[in-house]
């Protein structure tokens, strides 16, 4: 697999940690830039800004990395919104600058204006002769209140955050690899919950026992479609729970045929002395079941 660039040095401490999350899925996951954009819905250019760090990915995406590798989103989720909490006070900073120092060259240019004026009227008071004398009445010169950004604690903010954030997203992935690792025990694996709006996706459940002499998952009644890298539904989730009764792991019971699910595949057929082809045929549902 190519290697990524370094991030820039410009990056702040919550983004660069979601990058490197987000790449080290990425690479797990062991997809190509075109099979991530055409599992998530946005491009391969898209992906490549994301995982460079030039632009900050959107939740969604987050969340569709996520997914499709089984990882948990909500670690990464609040790095994200970190993230996304520390480049909108940048450019608020940035907006305000610009601002506060544009003030004092708008009361030079009043003073050389006036300054003008009253020159002009001294030639005009020569020329014409002396003027009647005019009582002088002080006047009180104010000048204008200094603006610019208040001193806040924003920064020791993000900082308390990141460290929490990162906290919960190591616990979070050894929560993970502990899951993995128990490939003997049947499971109810759901996907984790969008906050976005949008209808859950379907769990599915692993009951293993004997039918008709052959092994069955009581998930999609007995059939043996044909399946391959990409299905999705009932039929993937029988493999997985198959494949799990057979000692070993597909990662997640989520009914779809991802990379985990189909390098267990592969070692599956490896082991039956089957063709290595990746592709759930007649042979290996009567090996899984056998």
């Amino acid at each position: 697999m190519p290697r990524f660039k370094a991030l820039p040095a410009e990056l702040d401490p919550c983004a660069r940690q979601l990058v490197e999350q987000l790449r080290q899925l990425k690479d797990h996951s062991e997809l190509t830039m075109r099979q991530l954009a055409a599992k998530t819905g946005y491009s391969a250019k898209s992906w490549e800004r994301y995982l460079g760090g030039t632009v900050l990915p959107p939740q969604e995406a987050v969340e569709a990395l996520a997914r499709i590798t089984g990882a948990d989103p909500i670690p990464l989720l609040a790095l994200h919104e970190i993230a996304a909490d520390t480049r909108d006070s940048r450019r608020a900073k940035a907006v305000v600058q610009p601002r506060s120092t544009a003030q004092p060259q708008q009361g030079q240019q009043r003073q050389e204006g006036e300054g003008r004026e009253e020159g002009e009227q001294e030639q005009q008071a020569t020329s014409a002769g002396p003027l009647p004398e005019v009582p002088a009445t002080p006047v009180a010169l104010t000048a204008p209140p200094a603006t610019g950004p208040a001193p806040g604690r924003f920064p020791h903010f993000a900082l308390t955050a990141c460290v929490v954030a990162l906290t919960v997203a190591l616990l979070a992935a050894l929560l993970l690899m502990l899951r993995l690792g128990d490939d003997g025990a049947p499971a109810a694996v759901a996907a984790a919950p969008r906050t976005t709006a949008a209808s859950p996706p379907p769990s599915y459940t692993c009951r293993i026992t004997r039918v008709d002499g052959g092994w069955s998952a009581g998930v999609n009644n007995g059939r043996n479609s044909e399946i391959s890298y990409g299905a999705t539904g009932v039929d993937v989730a029988e493999a997985q729970c198959l494949l799990r009764r057979a000692g070993i792991s597909p990662g997640g019971i989520d009914g779809m045929f991802g990379p985990l699910t189909l390098r267990a595949v592969k070692t599956f057929q490896q082991r039956a002395g089957l063709d290595v082809d990746g592709m759930l045929g007649p042979r290996s549902w009567k090996a899984l079941r056998g």
